[in-house]
Formats: structure tokens, sequence, C-alpha cells
């Protein structure tokens, strides 16, 4: 499972996959009555479609790829055999946005092997841009390479600082004042997939958040990587089930961004 030819077909499976998946998910977005809304907890929107997509998504690559592993955002979960890859899926990244109204959400799929992220693609449907990546062999966005800008000064930069209830709100405001002490332009525009996808586009020059789960970045992190920025070992420990904390930057901005977000227990 591990030579070249079996992972590029998942890459291939997965880009084709997050398509049918995001021309679902666009279709009930615009049939705002097809779907009602609820909490997982404060700020935390669901809907029926994020499980609809899921089961979407896992009986596609399933079927191709018996013998994988599953992890999805809304509890769908397989175990694969052993030592097989391992897909790690958001089926509607930016939940709260979709919810409301607001064309700013993405379907994320990532293929891990071990500790090693494989195949991310990230598709927005309302932009339809595909960001993809095969890990060494470089990240794409609508079958255009993709290069993290080359800015190098938090005085110029434009980072996205995630947000959830789980680090408190004290921990992201001291997040957010010590990012934009630096003069650096800070945001939240409600999707870490896609905040990902921009910083390995050059739209962002970094992403950062005290604690993300693995479903939310894993393909992102890949992205960024193979356009050539910085991403935090975010797979240290148990981050692949608990989540972690995470940056991700384009590599001009490591040194400086590692240090003025000062974030507790992220792995270098």
């Amino acid at each position: 499972m591990t030579d070249a030819a079996p992972m590029q077909t998942r890459f291939h499976a997965a880009c084709a996959v997050a398509r049918e998946a995001g021309f679902l998910a666009k279709r009930r977005f615009l049939d705002r009555s097809s779907f009602t809304i609820g909490f997982k907890g404060p700020q935390d929107f669901i809907t029926e479609v994020d499980g609809e997509v899921e089961r979407l998504i896992q009986s596609r690559l399933i079927e191709a790829f018996a013998g994988d592993g599953f992890i999805g955002e809304e509890g769908a979960g397989l175990v694969g055999s052993p030592g097989a890859p391992i897909w790690v899926v958001d089926p509607i990244d930016g939940t709260s946005n979709f919810a409301r109204g607001a064309p700013h959400w993405c379907v994320s799929i990532a293929c891990i092997l071990g500790v090693s992220i494989e195949v991310g693609v990230i598709y927005d449907p309302m932009l339809d841009e595909l960001f993809c990546a095969r890990r060494g062999a470089g990240a794409w966005l609508n079958g255009a390479p993709m290069r993290t800008a080359e800015t190098a000064d938090l005085g110029k930069a434009t980072i996205e600082v995630g947000w959830n209830m789980r680090s408190g709100l004290a921990a992201f405001m001291a997040l957010l004042e010590r990012v934009a002490a630096t003069g650096a332009g800070v945001l939240r525009a409600g999707s870490g997939a896609l905040g990902l996808a921009y910083v390995a586009a050059g739209r962002r020059d970094g992403y950062v958040e005290n604690h993300i789960n693995s479903w939310d970045c894993l393909a992102g992190n890949l992205l960024v990587t193979e356009a050539g920025g910085y991403v935090s070992d975010f797979l240290a420990g148990e981050g692949l089930r608990k989540g972690n904390p995470l940056i991700a930057c384009a590599a001009g901005m490591k040194a400086a961004l590692v240090k003025a977000a000062d974030i507790k227990g992220l792995a270098l």
C-alpha cells in the first residue's frame, strides 16, 4: 500500500469524491428549505447535510479501497486493516457559514499512512476551486501549481486566527492580541480548512489556532507543506484523535509567527 501507484490512485479518487460531495452539498445549500439547523454545542452548528455528505464520501472511498480506515467529523468511523491508510474527512468545514447562507465552506479529505499525510484535497463548490496535494508531488489549484506567499514581515502579513470554544475565550483573545500586536492584519473567516488552503495559495500568510481537530486541518496541512510553507507537527502525540494547536504559514514567516503566537503545547 505504500508504493506510488496505489496512493496516486487514492489521490485521484479523493479529487473525484470531493467534487461529487461538493455538488451534493451545494445543491442542498442553495435550497434553504431542504435542511434544518441544530447545535452540537455553543456556536457549533450541525445540519443533516453534514451527515448525508459524510456518508456519501465514506461509501465511495471504502468501496474503492476496502481495508482502509475512516475517521469523519460527524462520527463515521471504520477501523481498517493493520498498517492500511486512513481517510480523515470533514464533509462540510465551515458549517456555521453553510447554515447561515454564507458561501465560505468546503469539503476536506485527507489520507494518512502512519504519521504521514499522503493526500490532501479541499473543494470549494461555491467557487468551483479544487485545492489538492500529494506528498512529495506538489500542490495545485484547479490544475495550476500553488506556492505560498513570499512575505517575511508580520507587519505586512495577513494571518487568520482560528477560534472555537474548546480553548476558551481568554486563550483566543490572548492569541489574537499577540498576533495583532505585531502589526499583522488578522481575520477569521469560519473555515479552518479553507484558511489553510488560502495559505497554500498565497492568499493568506499564515493560519494559527490554539486547538483544531484533525479533520479540519490535515488536508490543508499537506497543501501548505507541498506549496513550500511551514506547518507545525500536528500529528504529534494524540493529534489524530484529540486535535492539537496549529501554526501554518509561508516559510519566511515561521520564526516570527511561532514567536508571536506563543501557543502552549505547540509541537514544532
